[in-house]
C-alpha cells in the first residue's frame, strides 16, 4: 500500500531544522509516509541583472545545485533517513511557491509543510514571502511551522 506523501520545503535556516522534527512526529502518527525535501533556489527571470550577470548566473546553475544537495538536502534526507522515513529530495530554480505547489501536485502529495521563518532578502520584502504566497495557491494543504 502507498504511503501518504508530504512535501518538505527546506531552506537551511533554523525553521527547517524546526520543520525537519514536525515532519518526524507527523510520519510516527501515519502508518506508512514518504518525504520528499526540496530546496529551492530563488530564480526569477523578472531579476534587475545585466545580461552579463544572468549568464553568469547560469554557468553558477550547478554549483549552485551541487551545494544545496550537500549543505541543506543530504542531511536532512539523512536526518529523516535515521528515523526510519522513506525520503527522496530536490533541488530546482525558480519561485519556491509555485515549485513547492507543482511537486506537491504531481507526486500526490497529502501536504506541503515548511516554516514560517527562513532566510530572508529584498525580494520577499517587495513580492512576499513564500509562506504568504504558498498558502494562497497551494493545491493541497500547507502546514506552517513557527
Amino acid at each position: 500500500m502507498p504511503g501518504t506523501k508530504i512535501v518538505v520545503g527546506l531552506d537551511g535556516s533554523e525553521a527547517s531544522s524546526r520543520v525537519l522534527d514536525v515532519v518526524r512526529q507527523q510520519a510516527k502518527a501515519m502508518e506508512s509516509c514518504e518525504v520528499i525535501a526540496v530546496y529551492v533556489i530563488e530564480w526569477s527571470p523578472f531579476s534587475f541583472q545585466t545580461p552579463e550577470e544572468n549568464a553568469e548566473r547560469h554557468k553558477r546553475r550547478e554549483q549552485d545545485i551541487k551545494l544545496a544537495r550537500e549543505r541543506v538536502v543530504e542531511p536532512a534526507l539523512a536526518a529523516l533517513q535515521a528515523g526510519g522515513l522513506s525520503v527522496s529530495g530536490r533541488v530546482e530554480h525558480g519561485d519556491a511557491a509555485d515549485i513547492l505547489d507543482r511537486i506537491a501536485v504531481k507526486e500526490g502529495a497529502a501536504q506541503i509543510i515548511i516554516g514560517r521563518v527562513g532566510a530572508r532578502g529584498l525580494t520577499e520584502r517587495i513580492f512576499g514571502g513564500v509562506s504568504g504566497r504558498l498558502v494562497a495557491q497551494s493545491s493541497v494543504p500547507v502546514t506552517i511551522v513557527p
